[in-house]
C-alpha cells in the first residue's frame, strides 16, 4: 500500500511540475500544454515515449512517436481489447517502422492517424492525443 501511495504522490508532484513549467510560458501555446519530453527523444520510426494522462479521474497509459517528420500521441490501448500495444517498453513500431503494432493480437495501426489497417480491430482506431512540438520539446495540449 505504501508503494501505491508513494507513486500517487510522485504523480501529483509531476503534474505540479508540468503545470509550473506551463505557467512560466504564459501567453504561449505551451501555457495550455503538458511537457512530455525533449524532441530529440523521438526518432523517426524509433522508440516511443511512454507517459500517463488523466482519463475519467484515473491514470491512463499513453505514448508519443515520430513518423513522417511529425509527432503523434495515442492512448496506449489497443482498439480491439484494452491492452497496451508495446511489445517492450517504448517499442510500438513493426520491424519496418511502417505500422504501430499491438503485441497481443498483432493489430496494425497507421502511425499518422491511429486507424486500424489490419487484424482484429479493422474499422476501429487508436484514441489520438493532441500533440505538438515547440522549441525542441514535445507537448500534449490540455483538453
Amino acid at each position: 500500500m505504501a508503494d501505491k501511495e508513494r507513486l500517487s504522490e510522485l504523480g501529483e508532484r509531476l503534474t505540479e511540475v508540468n503545470e509550473g513549467l506551463s505557467e512560466t510560458s504564459e501567453g504561449t501555446a505551451e501555457a495550455s500544454a503538458c511537457l512530455i519530453c525533449a524532441g530529440g527523444e523521438l526518432l523517426e520510426g524509433g522508440d516511443g515515449v511512454r507517459f500517463e494522462i488523466e482519463l475519467d479521474g484515473e491514470a491512463a497509459p499513453a505514448f508519443a512517436i515520430r513518423y513522417g517528420g511529425r509527432v503523434y500521441g495515442y492512448l496506449n490501448r489497443c482498439a480491439h481489447i484494452a491492452m497496451e500495444l508495446d511489445w517492450k517498453l517504448g517499442k510500438f513500431f513493426d520491424a519496418d517502422a511502417e505500422y504501430l503494432i499491438c503485441s497481443t493480437h498483432g493489430a496494425l495501426y497507421a502511425p499518422e492517424s491511429g486507424a486500424c489497417r489490419g487484424g482484429p480491430c479493422r474499422g476501429a482506431a487508436l484514441v489520438g492525443l493532441n500533440m505538438f512540438e515547440a522549441e525542441g520539446k514535445i507537448y500534449m495540449k490540455r483538453s
